[in-house]
């Protein structure tokens, strides 16, 4: 399965960006995905979490409450809205997915990844 990260940009502290993570090549709907992400200097880490089904959802720390992960598996889309942005949430944002049921919070168990999608926070 192929993935295309995009909707990332330029956005100002407090405001709200929707980035999509598009599937190609294979059914999505039997995939677990994650957002995580990557600042410069840091290692790549978890953002959020959802099943195949769209049940059980999973945040990191710093983004509960700001931060909503949704899929639409007819459209093959992931969706990770993020609102009340700040200057920290600056990073490339990557989308991942794998097989089977579970959804960590560690990159390794992931198979598929997208190419990244740059959000910039200004103050």
């Amino acid at each position: 399965v192929q993935l295309q990260a995009s909707g990332g940009g330029l956005v100002q502290v407090g405001g709200s960006l929707r980035l999509s993570c598009t599937a190609s090549g294979r059914t999505f709907s039997s995939y677990g995905t994650a957002w995580f992400r990557q600042a410069p200097g840091k290692e790549r880490g978890f953002v959020a979490a959802i099943k195949w089904n769209g049940g059980n959802t999973y945040y990191a720390d710093p983004v509960k409450g700001r931060f909503t992960i949704s899929r639409d598996n007819a459209k093959n889309t992931v969706y990770l809205q993020m609102n009340s942005l700040k200057p920290e949430d600056t990073a490339v944002y990557y989308c991942a997915a794998r097989t089977g049921y579970e959804v960590p919070s560690t990159p390794i168990p992931y198979e598929y990844w997208g190419q990244g999608t740059l959000v910039t926070v200004s103050s």
